[in-house]
């Protein structure tokens, strides 16, 4: 029989089937054998080896029709990442390697800044400047309020999405008011760090109504994008491309070159500064990291 599988823990991977529920599955050697791992989102087909116990095993894994290494997840339409707008304040150079990982799987984005309640208009005004140009929804949230989930909720209607974000932005208190059913775990914020728990351990699916389904994954504090070549990054930030046709040199990196379309945008404020400067400072990380 074929299911999905809905959460990976341990070795063990929750296999749901329509019409029979989960059932508790270890996968077979041959998947070790040819590298490849079972990814949360991942179609499936399995054998049940005990059906009062719910328990079976994983024969084969069904083409993907996307795939994402961080977070891993199989089978997904769209990512919703989450910030703060402030408590913590947000961190500009780990959202855009999110953005950019995400703009490089061509898989579409949403920014949620959540807690609104906490923020004043000139700082939501500010992130707004920050991305309006990037390409990507951006909606302002308060999990605490119950601000701006209705919104949010009809974005993801009738998709699977991928929720990630830091820990300590309100991600699992915006995941249960977008599926009470979820019952998560929520964390406090860390008053030392200014940073939140992990509350969520795992990549989990979860159903919010009809063909609708979120993914939640772990919170991460860093964003691996050094597998990207210095001189590809700049694909990766769709503000820059309608500038590009005004450079004088063909493939350039907007960094220290002459009569630059990219960087004349930039000082005309037609592209965010913020992201600018993030840009050649990942470009100057990609380029180090080359070095060794």
């Amino acid at each position: 029989m074929t299911g999905k599988i809905i959460k990976g823990i341990a070795g063990f991977y929750y296999v749901h089937v329509e019409g029979k529920g989960t059932y508790e599955c270890h996968a077979k050697g041959i998947f070790r054998n040819e590298k490849i791992k079972p990814l949360v989102g991942d179609n499936v087909e399995m054998a049940v080896l005990d059906e009062q116990d719910r328990e079976g095993s994983i024969l084969k894994i069904l083409p993907r029709r996307s795939m994402l290494i961080r977070p891993a997840v199989a089978n997904v339409d769209q990512a919703l990442v989450i910030f703060a707008i402030v408590k913590p304040d947000p961190n500009y150079n780990l959202l855009d390697r999110f953005l950019i990982r995400m703009e490089q799987q061509q898989l579409p984005a949403i920014i949620c800044f959540n807690k609104q309640d906490l923020a004043s208009e000139k700082e939501k005004e500010s992130l707004r400047k920050v991305y309006e140009t990037c390409g990507c929804r951006i909606l302002f949230t308060s999990a605490l309020e119950n601000e701006g989930v209705d919104r949010l909720r009809e974005l993801l209607a009738g998709k699977t999405t991928t929720v990630a974000g830091p820990s300590g932005v309100g991600k699992s208190s915006l995941v249960n008011r977008l599926a009470p059913a979820a019952n998560m775990e929520t964390g406090e914020i860390s008053a030392k760090i200014d940073r939140g728990k992990h509350t969520t351990r795992h990549s989990e699916i979860i159903a919010m109504g009809d063909r609708t389904y979120i993914v939640d994954t772990p919170g991460f504090t860093s964003f691996d994008i050094s597998d990207i070549s210095k001189e590809e990054l700049g694909r990766f930030y769709p503000e820059f491309v309608q500038y590009e046709p005004y450079c004088r040199f063909s493939g350039c990196v907007h960094i220290n070159e002459p009569s630059c379309g990219v960087k004349d945008a930039v000082a005309e404020g037609k592209i965010s500064r913020v992201r600018y400067e993030n840009y050649k400072a990942l470009y100057q990380e990609l380029k180090e990291n080359r070095r060794y």
